[in-house]
């Protein structure tokens, strides 16, 4: 299956925390950062997610945010430390691609945004992803 998400990356199950209806699932990336994603009790049963269970991780560019450093007191699960490797300006947008430990993330924020966080190639950032915004994937 061919999909529009940009941002698929690699890792490996650590932690399933399944809840009434709801389930928390920790994700080792292959470049050893941690991930957490926020599904469904019934995806886990679906999916057979277990410790070991080989997974990628699936974020839209709209839904991956930028910092210029890690926040603290924010309900955001995902801060992934990473570099700027493209920016593109356009009108009103501009894409970011960031290379993160194990692969790399694109971020669609809006022009002004880049700008105030005075973004160029080769800014360290942080990629800011809810927990309810990844998807799993097995192969």
């Amino acid at each position: 299956m061919t999909l529009s998400i940009r941002n698929q990356l690699p890792g490996t199950v650590t932690e399933v925390h399944p809840g009434e209806v709801m389930a928390t699932v920790k994700v080792r990336l292959s470049g050893g950062q941690e991930l957490t994603a926020a599904i469904t009790l019934e995806a886990v049963e679906q999916l057979g997610l277990a410790p070991g269970t080989a997974v990628s991780a699936l974020v839209k560019s709209t839904e991956v945010s930028l910092a210029t450093g890690r926040i603290e007191g924010v309900s955001i699960r995902n801060q992934l430390a990473g570099t700027v490797t493209r920016l593109v300006l356009g009108e009103a947008m501009a894409t970011v691609k960031v290379t993160v430990e194990g692969g790399e993330l694109t971020a669609a924020i809006t022009k002004d945004a880049a700008g105030d966080l005075g973004l160029f190639v080769g800014s360290d950032v942080i990629a800011l992803i809810k927990s309810t915004e990844v998807a799993l994937a097995t192969a």
